[in-house]
């Protein structure tokens, strides 16, 4: 069930198009202003934030496909029974799609995410000539994201956090829900700027030598915060240690 995609070397990435709204380089204030919410975050918090996954690459594809729009402990189910009930990633292709979509019953939309990873992975294996993603680690990020974003199924969020959340640990900045909604909120992105499209220009308001860990604690720290304080419904800007920079800060 490979998807029609024409045969490319492992290290040949497709150009991608820029993102709507996206910058090179950020605004100084903007810049500044990204940095020292990072700064008051991370002692709340406690930064450096231990990986929570030493998956290998394609491991934490199937995860990260698994997660969207669902609860970490239901994806985190729904993912041990995959490794549970087949020997490898090979198997999940060759599986029926019924089978997946029953082993993956606890995540949100199970009838779409099984006939998806398995397309996902058939064109992995299919371009890469194995599944095994390791090649991209001699890439540079932007390069290696591309060629995980030319395979459809794998957005931004979801190639930023193959490199980034896999044993790669390579400097990549995802973006979830939470994390978009902060720094939404903050004003660090427009209000228009979809998940997508906020990935580069988050990216762009910080320090370009940052290590894989210190973007990885950006990316957990704002996530926490927006899961812990400034909820979708109803933030706690009463106790929020942003709330005197946060356009958006309900002070009453």
């Amino acid at each position: 069930m490979a998807l029609p995609l024409r045969n490319e070397a492992p290290g040949t990435a497709r150009p991608s198009r820029p993102a709507p709204n996206a910058a090179s380089e950020a605004a100084p204030d903007l810049a500044e202003k990204a940095l020292a919410v990072h700064r008051r975050l991370c002692p709340v918090y406690g930064c450096p934030i231990p990986y929570f996954h030493a998956l290998d690459p394609v491991s934490e594809l199937v995860s990260s496909l698994l997660s969207h729009r669902t609860r970490n402990a239901d994806s985190g189910r729904a993912f041990k029974r995959l490794r549970a009930l087949f020997p490898d990633w090979e198997a999940v292709i060759a599986a029926p799609t019924p089978e997946i979509e029953a082993a993956i019953a606890g995540v949100t939309w199970p009838e779409l995410k099984a006939p998806r990873i398995q397309a996902v992975l058939a064109a992995v294996a299919e371009r890469a000539g194995s599944l095994d993603l390791g090649f991209l680690a001699g890439m540079e990020v932007e390069a290696a994201r591309a060629w995980l974003q030319a395979i459809p199924g794998i957005g931004p969020k979801t190639s930023a956090a193959v490199l980034s959340f896999s044993t790669l640990r390579m400097p990549a900045l995802p973006v979830d829900s939470h994390h978009h909604r902060v720094a939404q909120r903050l004003g660090l992105i427009g209000p228009k700027v979809d998940v997508g499209p906020a990935h580069p220009i988050l990216r762009a308001q910080l320090p370009a030598d940052w290590s894989a860990q210190d973007l990885y604690d950006n990316h957990e720290v704002l996530m926490l915060h927006g899961q812990k304080v400034c909820h979708f419904r109803n933030p706690a800007c009463t106790r929020c240690v942003l709330a005197d920079i946060c356009p958006s800060a309900r002070t009453g």
